[in-house]
Order: C-alpha cells, then sequence, then structure tokens
C-alpha cells in the first residue's frame, strides 16, 4: 500500500461541495435534478460556492444535457458559462459526464457500444475544456447497474443478474475508454472513481448472502484496477450466473485505469440488515435470492451496535487499494441538526484516519449543495419533496444559506466547527432509532456505541434552548420535536421565568446559559383580551420585548418568538405575505404587532413568526380535534363558512421554527401549511378523513357567532421569503395516521409494561 509523504499526512483533508445533478430515466421520462432544483438557470449559484471557500466542485457536463442528439449536434454554451465561471472563481471542476443516466435516446446501459459513445463525448468535452484536469466518466457505476438492470428502478428497467451484470460491464469499460479519451488532450487528467460502498450485515443463516453484497460492493474499482480475473471471487457469478464473457472481464485487466482519486458516497441508509425472520418486518421489506427468503432493511434501524461508519469504509478503501480516497458526497435529508451532525460525524472520521493511520483521505465532499428532489422514492416519481442541502431553494431570490453553510466555511478554513446543536448525537446514534427488534451484527455483540442521550434539561453540559410557555400547545410541541431531534432545551413555565419581568428573564438567562430563547407563551384567548386588554398585553407585547432586551444584551443569545394572522383586517382577500401592511382589528392582533415592533427594535437578529390556527395530534384543544371528536359521537357541528385562515400542524410549525432557529433565520417569516380553506371546508375535510358523515357539519355566516372580538373574514397565509411548510392537504393525512397509530402505540406500550 502506498504511503503518503509527511506533508500530505499532516494537512488535513480538503473540502469539495457538489450539486446534485442526477439525470436519470423512468420509462420515457428524463428526470432532471438540475432543473428541478433550478440551478440550471442561476449562474450566481457558482458564487455562492466560492463563499463557502471549498477548493473544488464535483460539477455535471452531462450527456444527456449537453448532446442528446449525438456529440456533433452538442450545445456546449450552458457548460462553457459555467466552467468559465469556476475558473475565475479558483474553484477546480471535477466534470461528471454522466451521473445516474443512461446516456441520450439512441443508447442505454445495455447498449454494446455505450463505452465508445461515451467516450466521443468525453474527447469532446476534453477538447473544449483542456485545462479541466478531474472527471468522473460515470457516477456509481454498480449503483446505477443495480437500481436500472437489476431492481428495475431506472431505465432500462431490467430485474435480472445478467443485464445488471451487463450494465456494469459497459459503464466501466466506459470509463476506461472515457479516461483514455480524455487523456489523449490532457496527458495528466485524473480519474476520480465514485461508489456506493455500504456494507451489508445479516443473521447466521444469511452471512453468505452477506458476504456476497460486500464483496460485490467493491466490484466498480476492482475492475477498473485490474482485479476481477479467474482468481476473483465473484468470477463465477459473473460469469456463469450473469452470463459475462471471460474475455469482456479479462479486457479491465488489460487495460487497467486504476482511479487516482477512490470516491466512497456513504449514506446512512446504504448500510443494510438481510434477516431470514421476515415476520418483524413489513411486507415491502421482503425479498429473496431464490434460495432464502429474508427481508432486507436498513442495518440502522435494527443493529443493535449501530454502523460500521464512515471511518471503516475509509480505511477498506484504502487498504484495498492503496490509493487515494475521498468521500465524494456526505448528505442526509433529515433535520438541520442532523445534517450537521452527519457532515462532522464524517469529517471527524476523515480527519482520524489521516492522522492516526496514515491514510491519504483527499476530501470530504459537502453533496447536494442546493438540495435534492424526491430521493425519497429513489427518483421514481416527480413528488415534489424538497430535502435543503448548504442551501435551500425555496423561495424567489437567491438560494438562502442554511445552518450548514457556516459550518462549511468553517471546516474550509479552519477545520473545525463549534454549535451547541453539534454537542447531541445523531438519531443514528440514539437508541430511538431501532425500528425493530434489535439484534447483533455480528455472532458476538457488543456493547451498543448508539446509546441514547439526555433529551430533557441541558443534557451532558451542552447549552440549552430556553422555550418559555410550558402549559401550551407550542410550548409542549416545540419541547417534544427539541427531545425528538436530540437537541438540549429547557421548558419553563411563568413560575420559572415571568417573560414580562427583566429580573426574572435575567436571572433565567443567567442560571440556564441558553443559546437561543423560543418564546411560545403568550396570552391566547382572542375574545377574553377585549376586557382583559392590560393582561394581553402584558403577555404578548411586553413580555417578548423584555425578552429581546435581555437577549441583546448579553449577545450570541438567539430569540423566535410567535405572532398572529390576526394582525391583518382582511380586506386583501389574497394569502398576505410578509411584506403587507398590518392592520388588526381586534385587542388580541394589537398586542401581537406590538410585540413584533418591539422585538425587532430592540433586536434586529430577532426572528418573528407569524402562522395560523393550529391542529395537531398532540392535545385535545384544537379545532380538527374538536370537530372529530364531536362527529364520533355523532353530533352536529358548526363551523363559519366565511372565514378563511391557513390551518397550521403544529408539528411542522415546530420543525420548520427549529431549522429556521438554527439557520440564523431573522426578521418577519409566515410559517403556516400551503393552502386556504374555511373553517367550515376544514371541518368536512376532517369528516371525510375520518370516515364521519360530513353532513353533521353546519357551515354557518361568522356573524352567527357570538365573539366580543372582531375577526378578520381572511387571513390565509403565504411567504415572499420561502415556502417551509408541507402542504394542508399533507398535513391533514398525516394528522390522521397520527390519530389513528395513537391507540395501537399505547397498547403496545401497556403490553411492553413500558
Amino acid at each position: 500500500m502506498s504511503t503518503p509523504n509527511r506533508e500530505t499526512r499532516d494537512a488535513r483533508p480538503e473540502v469539495w461541495a457538489g450539486a446534485e445533478c442526477t439525470v436519470n430515466r423512468v420509462g420515457e421520462d428524463y428526470f432532471d435534478q438540475l432543473a428541478l432544483g433550478g440551478h440550471d438557470a442561476r449562474l450566481a449559484d457558482l458564487d455562492l460556492l466560492a463563499s463557502l471557500k471549498v477548493t473544488a466542485v464535483r460539477y455535471p457536463v452531462l450527456w444527456e444535457r449537453t448532446a442528446p442528439r449525438g456529440v456533433e449536434r452538442a450545445d456546449f454554451t450552458w457548460a462553457d458559462e459555467r466552467l468559465a465561471r469556476l475558473r475565475e472563481l479558483n474553484l477546480r471542476p471535477v466534470v461528471g459526464l454522466v451521473h445516474h443516466g443512461s446516456g441520450p435516446l439512441e443508447t442505454n446501459l445495455l447498449d454494446a457500444a455505450f463505452a465508445e459513445k461515451l467516450a466521443r463525448y468525453a474527447r469532446a468535452v476534453a477538447r473544449r475544456y483542456p485545462w479541466v484536469a478531474d472527471y468522473t466518466p460515470v457516477n456509481e457505476p454498480l449503483t446505477t447497474a443495480r437500481f436500472s438492470a437489476l431492481y428495475g428502478h431506472w431505465y432500462p428497467h431490467a430485474r435480472d443478474p445478467r443485464p445488471f451484470a451487463r450494465a456494469l460491464v459497459n459503464q466501466c469499460r466506459a470509463v476506461v475508454l472515457s479516461m483514455r479519451a480524455v487523456r489523449e488532450v490532457n496527458p495528466e487528467a485524473r480519474l476520480v472513481q465514485t461508489e456506493d460502498l455500504g456494507k451489508t450485515y445479516s443473521t447466521p443463516q444469511l452471512a453468505y448472502q452477506a458476504e456476497f453484497e460486500n464483496e460485490r460492493r467493491w466490484l466498480t474499482c476492482d475492475l477498473l484496477t485490474g482485479r476481477v480475473t479467474r482468481a476473483h471471487a465473484l468470477w463465477d457469478y459473473l460469469t456463469k450466473s450473469c452470463g459475462v464473457a471471460a474475455d469482456d472481464l479479462l479486457w479491465f485487466a488489460d487495460n487497467p485505469c486504476p482511479p487516482d482519486i477512490v470516491g466512497i458516497n456513504h449514506y446512512l441508509t446504504s448500510e443494510r440488515f438481510l434477516d431470514h425472520r421476515r415476520a418483524r418486518y413489513p411486507a415491502h421489506t421482503h425479498g429473496g435470492n431464490g434460495r432464502d427468503a429474508y427481508a432486507d432493511v436498513e442495518a440502522v434501524r435494527v443493529c443493535a451496535e449501530g454502523l460500521s461508519g464512515p471511518r471503516v469504509l475509509l480505511r477498506e478503501a484504502w487498504k484495498r487499494y492503496g490509493l487515494p480516497v475521498a468521500v465524494t458526497e456526505v448528505h442526509l435529508g433529515c433535520t438541520r441538526e442532523e445534517q450537521m451532525r452527519w457532515l462532522k460525524e464524517v469529517w471527524d472520521a476523515a480527519c482520524a484516519l489521516r492522522e492516526e493511520e496514515g491514510a491519504d483521505v483527499r476530501a470530504v465532499t459537502v453533496w447536494s449543495a442546493f438540495g435534492s428532489h424526491d430521493w425519497h422514492n429513489l427518483l421514481t416519481r416527480a413528488e415534489g419533496r424538497y430535502e435543503p442541502g448548504v442551501f435551500d431553494v425555496r423561495g424567489a431570490g437567491a438560494p438562502r444559506p442554511t445552518a450548514l453553510a457556516p459550518m462549511v466555511r468553517a471546516l474550509s478554513e479552519r477545520g473545525a466547527y463549534e454549535h451547541p446543536a453539534l454537542d447531541g448525537a445523531g438519531w443514528w446514534r440514539r437508541l430511538e432509532r431501532l425500528c425493530y427488534p434489535p439484534v447483533a451484527r455480528r455472532s458476538s455483540a457488543r456493547k451498543a456505541s448508539a446509546s441514547g442521550v439526555a433529551h430533557s434539561g441541558a443534557g451532558g453540559g451542552s447549552r440549552p434552548i430556553l422555550i418559555t410557555g410550558a402549559t401550551g400547545t407550542l410550548g409542549r410541541a416545540l419541547a417534544r420535536v427539541c427531545r425528538a431531534r436530540g437537541l438540549a432545551y429547557e421548558l419553563l413555565a411563568r413560575a420559572d421565568m415571568d417573560i414580562a419581568d427583566a429580573r426574572s428573564v435575567a436571572s433565567a438567562l443567567d442560571a440556564y446559559e441558553p443559546w437561543a430563547v423560543v418564546n411560545a407563551a403568550g396570552y391566547v384567548r382572542v375574545d377574553d383580551a377585549e376586557v382583559d386588554a392590560e393582561r394581553c398585553a402584558r403577555e404578548n407585547a411586553e413580555g417578548p420585548a423584555v425578552l429581546a432586551r435581555e437577549c441583546a444584551r448579553r449577545g450570541g443569545v438567539a430569540l423566535v418568538t410567535f405572532s398572529s394572522d390576526l394582525v391583518f383586517d382582511g380586506a386583501k382577500r389574497a394569502p398576505y405575505v410578509e411584506s403587507d401592511a398590518p392592520a388588526p382589528l381586534n385587542v388580541y392582533g394589537r398586542t401581537k404587532l406590538a410585540a413584533e415592533r418591539g422585538v425587532l427594535a430592540a433586536m434586529p437578529d430577532a426572528l418573528v413568526v407569524r402562522t395560523s390556527a393550529f391542529f395537531g395530534p398532540w392535545d385535545e384543544y384544537n379545532f380538527v380535534t374538536a370537530v372529530v371528536r364531536a362527529l364520533a359521537r355523532g353530533e352536529r357541528f358548526a363551523a363559519a363558512s366565511d372565514e378563511t385562515v391557513s390551518p397550521t400542524y403544529v408539528p411542522d410549525l415546530a420543525h420548520a421554527t427549529l431549522d429556521l432557529l438554527l439557520d440564523g433565520g431573522r426578521g418577519v417569516w409566515h410559517l403556516a401549511n400551503a393552502g386556504e380553506t374555511t373553517w367550515a371546508e376544514l371541518a368536512r375535510r376532517a369528516a371525510a378523513l375520518f370516515g364521519y358523515d360530513a353532513r353533521l357539519v353546519d357551515a354557518l355566516p361568522s356573524s352567527s357567532f357570538a365573539r366580543p372580538a372582531a375577526r378578520p373574514l381572511y387571513t390565509a397565509l403565504a411567504s415572499e421569503r420561502a415556502s417551509l411548510m408541507p402542504t394542508l392537504e399533507d398535513a391533514l393525512g398525516r394528522y390522521a395516521r397520527e390519530r389513528e397509530e395513537r391507540p395501537r402505540a399505547r397498547a403496545a406500550r401497556a403490553q411492553s409494561g413500558d
């Protein structure tokens, strides 16, 4: 194995970035991530990448996009502009030619001429950009072959070992021929070959299958390095089971093209566990190999010891090939602090492997810089589900930096980053991750490395988030979500901190030393406020302003407070956005507006969240739950037919608020589930969800309800900054599932004695 020189060994890895750029085909349809995320139309995105201080960018010059009608008719306009800008910004491109694709319509992964056709395109790219030094001709050949020709997810939708092996061999041959063509132009060009190297574990009965899959994961680099000879562990599988001609495999031994960097794309879900006890797992996990039937599940959800993790995979690749290695994709579709924790874990693993074992780990790549779409269904359906990355593209303006952006910049510049959210363990290191009866990965179980962490209180010395409103719906929901996300918090009642009393606030801030305060306290009785205006003003207006002054005085303590759709008068009759002028009609709305102004005057960096009518599964005192309970008893339910609102699902609100807090959000934001409805329509939708008679809902004009406080007839909310919440329809569906699952969960806990 080669040994890096002292300079290489001592320096920390570089930080790279990459934009999710998959162009995959399903049937006759192409799914283009660059178009879905809008990156293909935003040249200024490259300046955002440069602001991260990364040294290189994995960047697409994709075959399907550039030469869909042949190399002779290729249009390099888009690539010309972007590669030129990368060069101006001193960002080294690692150019990708095929990214989970199958090429233009004239070819596919099973085409005998696929490799030669891609090589012709690669030569054209190299001639166009002779200064480009790094290439990934085909991203993840093995993974793409599995998804396209073994599992049938992508074109050509085969489901058999023979087309799988042919697709793999064709792609790897394309890599060899493409690099040969590129090096005719630039002899110093380097191959950065990427692959997902996730491991497989199993019960003893299925050890043979796990061993096979763990050997198969290396096939991309084994072929490129000429290791697949008659002595290779999978020679018989490839030649006999898959029908690959011996000469086609030996061609690689005669034409080796070892990667200059072995790139590992590691995802939490890539490590799998095979279990013959299928009854333990849901039906969609069931499968088999013709010899045994078994469930194939995410190892993190069942293995007591947790995952092998990035350090193990990097070490295995380094020892197997003796070639420089890099993590070429680091991404986690999850909440913001979990994305940060995953990046930290991968970064720490790469640094430790360099420092302690002398491995030549060149880089860690922050992937999906501008997020990704629909990877939850493996890009098989356009459902519009978006996962933010270093930047969030939801919004009309430039992509918004998330909490990952300052972290990436700090790792690039200093190699380290600190944030209180990083003190907690990632969900993959907590016991809640176990969805199934836990099993040992190996015959002798080690002590679980994924032990739980404290979820209430500061927990392990971490600076907490202070949450006010311990007796309210939102305060309790925020605490619940913090607990689920492993964020240290303290939930305070008025006796613990009176937000309108500066001395009480100062005492609590000094005692708990929070890094953030989320104010969910307040006066919520809209009608009572008309006759209790002084108390309402104290709780809703004075209290938040006091919090803002005390947080600002300390510096470094972030603040979130909540406002209401009732700051508007309803005259607009179109969804209100953040810049619309408030004009409250009642005392409650006026106190909320006063709070907004007082907080932002004292602390311009504070986050003010305007939201709307709550509903959720965790309390019994909200409109939707009241409808369901009444209809379940066969009672009639009256609701206003002329008041339009944007109902807000409390779990979504809590998650979105915490994400914005971590992102450093400031100013006024509207957070409500996308969509609008009248109260009567909402009641009917709730009836339909649970199968009750919607005719029991009485739709009445608002004037029929005797209420002291004036109500605007239209307060639907939208955002001109970014729409961060799921649709109302989606939220109602999840509410219904949660309500239906609660009795089963209680029964299960009772049975287990918990």
